[in-house]
């Protein structure tokens, strides 16, 4: 079915994403090859990216598949506090981020896009960042109604460090 529609296509990929079903899924998604079709997010894990996104993109790029190149650096480090908060730690979603733009350099290829989850707001769902927010703080404004934000402060902070990556890839 999806084959067949003219839209572009976002498919996630985890650590449990064998390579060649990746090529297999691929070619049915797009099997004309083109460029701006398909994106794949990487949804790794701060522990994880190092060890499996590089032999995705090394058989995408050797099989010559043309794909956009995303990360999503907030689902794979969620977590459950012992008080019921889902959260996600600042710091982990930057080494997420960092990990993706090294491997693409490191492998010559590009990285397309970043995929977060924040507001304007100045929430307390995500731990670290400028304002330093620990556990305890989650309970002052923790406002999702799903999955924890980084607040306007975090947001503003990662979107200088990503800058800092850009100019430095």
């Amino acid at each position: 079915f999806l084959r067949g529609i003219s839209n572009p296509i976002g498919m996630k990929i985890s650590p449990s994403m064998d390579p060649e079903e990746l090529i297999e899924i691929c070619h049915k998604l797009n099997p004309e090859n083109e460029k701006g079709r398909l994106t794949l997010i990487s949804r790794m894990g701060a522990d994880t990216i190092n060890d499996f996104l590089p032999p995705l993109i090394k058989i995408i790029k050797s099989n010559k598949i043309n794909v956009l190149w995303m990360c999503d650096p907030m689902h794979g480090n969620t977590y459950k506090l012992k008080s019921g908060y889902k959260t996600r730690d600042f710091d982990t979603i930057l080494n997420e981020i960092e990990s993706f733009f090294n491997i693409h350099n490191e492998l010559k290829t590009i990285p397309g896009g970043i995929h977060l989850e924040f507001t304007g707001e100045h929430v307390t769902e995500c731990l670290g960042g400028t304002d330093n927010i620990i556990d305890n703080d989650l309970e002052n404004q923790y406002d999702t109604a799903c999955d924890p934000r980084l607040n306007v402060n975090q947001s503003l902070e990662l979107a200088y460090r990503i800058t800092k990556l850009l100019i430095k890839n």
